[in-house]
Protein backbone atom coordinates (compact mmCIF):
# COMPACT_ATOMS: atom_id res chain seq x y z
CA UNK A 1 0.00 0.00 0.00
CA UNK A 2 1.87 3.09 -1.05
CA UNK A 3 0.36 6.02 1.52
CA UNK A 4 0.40 9.40 1.00
CA UNK A 5 -0.01 12.76 2.92
CA UNK A 6 -0.78 15.59 1.46
CA UNK A 7 1.56 18.26 2.40
CA UNK A 8 -0.60 20.93 1.63
CA UNK A 9 -3.06 19.98 4.52
CA UNK A 10 -3.43 21.14 7.86
CA UNK A 11 -3.21 24.11 9.87
CA UNK A 12 -3.73 27.38 8.14
CA UNK A 13 -1.93 30.46 9.66
CA UNK A 14 -4.69 31.90 11.66
CA UNK A 15 -4.77 28.61 13.60
CA UNK A 16 -0.68 28.17 13.42
CA UNK A 17 -0.79 31.40 14.85
CA UNK A 18 -3.99 30.98 17.77
CA UNK A 19 -2.06 27.75 19.00
CA UNK A 20 1.75 29.42 18.84
CA UNK A 21 0.66 32.14 21.34
CA UNK A 22 -1.10 29.58 23.87
CA UNK A 23 1.87 26.93 23.67
CA UNK A 24 4.01 30.43 24.77
CA UNK A 25 1.95 31.28 27.35
CA UNK A 26 1.18 27.73 29.09
CA UNK A 27 5.24 27.52 28.60
CA UNK A 28 5.66 30.93 30.56
CA UNK A 29 2.65 30.10 33.75
CA UNK A 30 1.41 26.36 32.97
CA UNK A 31 -1.92 27.56 32.73
CA UNK A 32 -4.44 29.48 30.29
CA UNK A 33 -8.08 30.07 30.04
CA UNK A 34 -9.26 29.66 26.20
CA UNK A 35 -12.99 30.71 25.13
CA UNK A 36 -14.29 27.47 23.73
CA UNK A 37 -11.94 24.75 22.09
CA UNK A 38 -8.89 26.37 20.76
CA UNK A 39 -9.19 24.82 17.35
CA UNK A 40 -11.88 22.93 16.38
CA UNK A 41 -9.86 19.36 16.66
CA UNK A 42 -10.54 17.27 19.34
CA UNK A 43 -7.12 15.66 19.53
CA UNK A 44 -5.54 19.36 19.44
CA UNK A 45 -7.54 20.43 22.42
CA UNK A 46 -6.60 17.07 23.94
CA UNK A 47 -3.23 17.53 24.19
CA UNK A 48 -2.98 21.37 24.76
CA UNK A 49 -5.60 20.31 27.75
CA UNK A 50 -3.29 18.41 29.13
CA UNK A 51 -0.43 21.27 28.44
CA UNK A 52 -2.59 23.39 31.22
CA UNK A 53 -5.19 25.06 28.77
CA UNK A 54 -8.26 25.56 30.22
CA UNK A 55 -11.27 25.59 28.26
CA UNK A 56 -14.59 27.68 29.23
CA UNK A 57 -17.99 29.05 28.17
CA UNK A 58 -19.42 32.28 27.56
CA UNK A 59 -20.78 32.10 31.06
CA UNK A 60 -17.95 30.88 32.91
CA UNK A 61 -15.89 33.68 31.74
CA UNK A 62 -18.22 35.91 33.66
CA UNK A 63 -17.30 34.57 36.61
CA UNK A 64 -13.24 34.91 36.04
CA UNK A 65 -10.98 37.86 37.03
CA UNK A 66 -7.77 38.69 37.04
CA UNK A 67 -6.26 36.06 35.08
CA UNK A 68 -5.30 35.46 31.37
CA UNK A 69 -7.98 34.44 28.50
CA UNK A 70 -7.20 33.35 24.98
CA UNK A 71 -9.30 34.56 21.81
CA UNK A 72 -9.05 32.11 19.77
CA UNK A 73 -9.07 32.65 15.72
CA UNK A 74 -12.69 32.49 15.06
CA UNK A 75 -12.87 36.12 17.30
CA UNK A 76 -15.36 37.38 19.92
CA UNK A 77 -17.95 40.01 19.49
CA UNK A 78 -17.42 43.05 21.20
CA UNK A 79 -19.25 42.02 24.32
CA UNK A 80 -16.39 39.95 25.05
CA UNK A 81 -13.74 42.41 25.14
CA UNK A 82 -16.57 44.68 27.36
CA UNK A 83 -16.69 41.59 30.10
CA UNK A 84 -12.96 41.19 30.08
CA UNK A 85 -12.49 44.95 30.98
CA UNK A 86 -14.71 45.24 33.66
CA UNK A 87 -13.53 41.58 35.17
CA UNK A 88 -9.80 43.15 34.70
CA UNK A 89 -9.00 40.10 32.85
CA UNK A 90 -5.98 39.96 30.22
CA UNK A 91 -6.99 39.06 26.86
CA UNK A 92 -4.38 36.83 24.22
CA UNK A 93 -6.03 37.50 21.22
CA UNK A 94 -5.26 35.30 18.63
CA UNK A 95 -8.29 36.46 16.11
CA UNK A 96 -6.98 35.69 13.02
CA UNK A 97 -6.09 38.55 10.88
CA UNK A 98 -8.79 37.59 8.21
CA UNK A 99 -11.67 37.10 10.78
CA UNK A 100 -10.93 40.48 11.92
CA UNK A 101 -11.15 42.14 8.91
CA UNK A 102 -14.63 40.47 7.73
CA UNK A 103 -15.93 41.41 11.59
CA UNK A 104 -14.59 45.40 10.47
CA UNK A 105 -16.36 45.19 7.20
CA UNK A 106 -19.64 43.76 8.76
CA UNK A 107 -19.88 46.55 11.17
CA UNK A 108 -19.47 49.24 8.53
CA UNK A 109 -21.87 47.19 6.09
CA UNK A 110 -24.36 47.07 9.51
CA UNK A 111 -23.99 51.05 9.81
CA UNK A 112 -25.01 51.66 6.18
CA UNK A 113 -28.20 49.74 6.25
CA UNK A 114 -29.42 50.54 9.38
CA UNK A 115 -29.89 54.07 7.75
CA UNK A 116 -31.62 52.60 4.94
CA UNK A 117 -33.70 50.06 7.45
CA UNK A 118 -31.90 46.81 5.64
CA UNK A 119 -30.39 43.89 6.36
CA UNK A 120 -26.80 41.90 6.37
CA UNK A 121 -27.34 38.80 5.82
CA UNK A 122 -24.32 36.28 6.22
CA UNK A 123 -23.98 32.52 4.91
CA UNK A 124 -22.84 30.21 7.95
CA UNK A 125 -23.38 27.99 10.77
CA UNK A 126 -25.69 29.31 13.38
CA UNK A 127 -24.16 29.43 16.36
CA UNK A 128 -20.29 29.04 14.99
CA UNK A 129 -18.06 30.59 17.04
CA UNK A 130 -17.12 32.82 13.83
CA UNK A 131 -20.92 34.11 13.13
CA UNK A 132 -21.32 34.78 17.03
CA UNK A 133 -18.25 37.15 16.32
CA UNK A 134 -19.96 38.90 13.25
CA UNK A 135 -23.56 38.98 14.50
CA UNK A 136 -21.93 40.90 17.75
CA UNK A 137 -20.77 42.96 15.49
CA UNK A 138 -24.77 44.38 14.21
CA UNK A 139 -26.29 44.25 17.59
CA UNK A 140 -27.41 40.93 17.07
CA UNK A 141 -29.57 41.86 14.37
CA UNK A 142 -27.85 39.88 11.22
CA UNK A 143 -29.57 37.04 9.60
CA UNK A 144 -27.96 33.65 9.52
CA UNK A 145 -28.67 32.03 6.44
CA UNK A 146 -27.56 28.03 5.27
CA UNK A 147 -30.33 26.61 3.55
CA UNK A 148 -33.44 27.59 1.00
CA UNK A 149 -35.79 27.61 3.93
CA UNK A 150 -33.59 30.40 6.30
CA UNK A 151 -34.44 32.60 3.02
CA UNK A 152 -37.95 33.50 4.85
CA UNK A 153 -35.87 34.93 7.43
CA UNK A 154 -35.00 37.96 4.89
CA UNK A 155 -37.89 40.73 3.85
CA UNK A 156 -36.36 40.75 0.45
CA UNK A 157 -38.07 44.43 -0.44
CA UNK A 158 -35.52 46.28 1.94
CA UNK A 159 -32.16 46.47 0.82
CA UNK A 160 -29.51 43.32 1.95
CA UNK A 161 -25.76 43.40 2.09
CA UNK A 162 -24.73 39.56 1.94
CA UNK A 163 -21.74 38.38 3.54
CA UNK A 164 -20.24 34.95 4.46
CA UNK A 165 -18.40 32.57 7.00
CA UNK A 166 -15.10 32.84 6.13
CA UNK A 167 -14.99 28.99 6.42
CA UNK A 168 -17.92 28.08 3.89
CA UNK A 169 -17.19 26.98 0.25
CA UNK A 170 -17.28 28.39 -2.68
CA UNK A 171 -20.04 26.33 -4.35
CA UNK A 172 -22.26 26.97 -1.31
CA UNK A 173 -21.34 30.95 -1.45
CA UNK A 174 -22.07 31.22 -4.88
CA UNK A 175 -25.37 28.92 -4.76
CA UNK A 176 -26.75 31.56 -2.02
CA UNK A 177 -25.74 33.66 -3.78
CA UNK A 178 -27.82 33.33 -6.43
CA UNK A 179 -30.43 32.11 -4.49
CA UNK A 180 -30.61 35.77 -3.02
CA UNK A 181 -30.64 37.14 -6.66
CA UNK A 182 -33.51 35.36 -7.58
CA UNK A 183 -35.65 36.63 -4.74
CA UNK A 184 -34.91 40.20 -5.06
CA UNK A 185 -35.96 39.70 -8.87
CA UNK A 186 -39.18 37.73 -7.87
CA UNK A 187 -39.35 40.96 -5.38
CA UNK A 188 -38.36 44.25 -7.09
CA UNK A 189 -38.03 43.39 -10.73
CA UNK A 190 -34.50 44.66 -10.75
CA UNK A 191 -31.24 43.80 -8.84
CA UNK A 192 -29.50 47.39 -8.15
CA UNK A 193 -26.65 48.31 -5.75
CA UNK A 194 -29.00 50.44 -3.69
CA UNK A 195 -30.88 46.46 -2.97
CA UNK A 196 -28.17 43.77 -3.05
CA UNK A 197 -24.82 44.23 -2.64
CA UNK A 198 -22.71 40.86 -1.90
CA UNK A 199 -18.98 40.69 -0.24
CA UNK A 200 -16.94 36.88 -1.30
CA UNK A 201 -15.65 36.94 2.42
CA UNK A 202 -14.56 33.41 2.02
CA UNK A 203 -10.84 32.92 3.39
CA UNK A 204 -8.64 31.80 0.26
CA UNK A 205 -6.66 29.58 2.41
CA UNK A 206 -9.88 27.47 2.51
CA UNK A 207 -11.48 27.70 -0.85
CA UNK A 208 -8.42 27.56 -2.53
CA UNK A 209 -7.92 24.15 -0.87
CA UNK A 210 -10.81 22.80 -2.96
CA UNK A 211 -9.17 22.28 -5.95
CA UNK A 212 -6.36 20.43 -4.36
CA UNK A 213 -8.75 18.34 -2.44
CA UNK A 214 -10.33 17.98 -6.18
CA UNK A 215 -7.15 16.26 -7.64
CA UNK A 216 -5.72 15.03 -4.33
CA UNK A 217 -8.62 12.46 -4.23
CA UNK A 218 -7.71 11.67 -7.75
CA UNK A 219 -4.53 10.40 -7.87
CA UNK A 220 -5.99 7.66 -5.02
CA UNK A 221 -7.68 4.63 -4.37
CA UNK A 222 -8.87 5.44 -1.16
CA UNK A 223 -9.10 9.02 0.29
CA UNK A 224 -8.69 9.04 4.42
CA UNK A 225 -9.86 12.67 5.49
CA UNK A 226 -8.71 13.51 9.23
CA UNK A 227 -10.62 16.43 10.95
CA UNK A 228 -12.52 17.40 13.83
CA UNK A 229 -16.40 16.49 13.94
CA UNK A 230 -17.02 20.36 14.93
CA UNK A 231 -14.99 21.86 12.14
CA UNK A 232 -17.44 23.74 9.51
CA UNK A 233 -14.07 24.09 6.76
CA UNK A 234 -13.40 19.83 7.39
CA UNK A 235 -16.97 19.45 6.64
CA UNK A 236 -16.86 21.39 3.75
CA UNK A 237 -13.68 19.85 2.32
CA UNK A 238 -14.28 16.05 3.09
CA UNK A 239 -17.74 16.77 0.73
CA UNK A 240 -15.38 17.90 -2.20
CA UNK A 241 -12.93 14.71 -1.04
CA UNK A 242 -16.39 12.65 -1.44
CA UNK A 243 -18.03 13.92 -4.61
CA UNK A 244 -14.65 13.02 -6.61
CA UNK A 245 -13.56 9.95 -4.81
CA UNK A 246 -16.94 7.74 -3.62
CA UNK A 247 -14.08 6.03 -1.62
CA UNK A 248 -13.52 8.78 0.65
CA UNK A 249 -13.82 8.25 4.55
CA UNK A 250 -13.68 11.05 7.44
CA UNK A 251 -12.25 10.17 10.78
CA UNK A 252 -11.65 12.51 14.04
CA UNK A 253 -9.30 9.91 15.25
CA UNK A 254 -6.70 6.88 13.78
CA UNK A 255 -8.78 4.54 15.55
CA UNK A 256 -11.89 5.26 13.31
CA UNK A 257 -9.53 3.50 9.95
CA UNK A 258 -11.35 0.63 9.21
CA UNK A 259 -9.19 -2.39 7.05
CA UNK A 260 -11.87 -3.47 4.70
CA UNK A 261 -11.80 0.25 3.50
CA UNK A 262 -8.49 -0.45 1.60
CA UNK A 263 -9.82 -4.08 0.03
CA UNK A 264 -8.57 -3.72 -3.68
CA UNK A 265 -7.04 -0.61 -3.12
CA UNK A 266 -3.02 0.26 -3.97
CA UNK A 267 -3.02 4.08 -2.95
CA UNK A 268 -4.24 5.86 0.24
CA UNK A 269 -4.29 9.67 0.26
CA UNK A 270 -4.32 11.26 3.50
CA UNK A 271 -5.63 14.84 3.81
CA UNK A 272 -7.44 18.00 6.46
CA UNK A 273 -9.29 20.74 7.40
CA UNK A 274 -6.65 23.95 8.02
CA UNK A 275 -8.19 22.86 11.77
CA UNK A 276 -6.06 19.33 11.59
CA UNK A 277 -2.67 18.92 13.05
CA UNK A 278 0.38 17.11 10.96
CA UNK A 279 0.98 14.63 13.81
CA UNK A 280 -2.74 13.91 13.56
CA UNK A 281 -2.43 13.16 9.69
CA UNK A 282 1.17 10.98 10.16
CA UNK A 283 -0.80 9.05 12.79
CA UNK A 284 -3.82 7.85 10.69
CA UNK A 285 -1.10 7.20 8.35
CA UNK A 286 0.83 4.46 10.62
CA UNK A 287 -2.66 3.43 11.48
CA UNK A 288 -2.93 2.69 7.77
CA UNK A 289 0.51 0.89 7.92
CA UNK A 290 -0.36 -1.44 10.60
CA UNK A 291 -4.04 -2.49 8.94
CA UNK A 292 -2.82 -3.68 5.50
CA UNK A 293 0.47 -4.94 6.88
CA UNK A 294 -1.71 -7.31 9.32
CA UNK A 295 -3.92 -8.16 6.09
CA UNK A 296 -0.50 -8.98 4.21
CA UNK A 297 0.53 -10.67 7.00
CA UNK A 298 -2.71 -12.96 7.35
Amino acid sequence: MKITIDNESGFCFGVVYAIQMAEEELDRSGTLYCLGDIVHNNMEVERLTKKGLKIITHEQLEQLSNCKVLIRAHGEPPSTYITALKNGIELIDASCPVVLKLQHRVGAGFEEVEKEHGQIVIYGEEGHAEINGLVGQTNGKAIIVRTEEDLAKIDFRLPIQFFSQTTKSTAGFEKMKSMLEEKILQTNGIITSDNFVSNDTLCRQVSNREPRMRKFSEQHDVIVFASGKKSSNGKALYSVCKSINPRSYFVSTPEEVEAQWFENAETAGICGATSTPMWMMEQVSKRIEELTSEKTAV
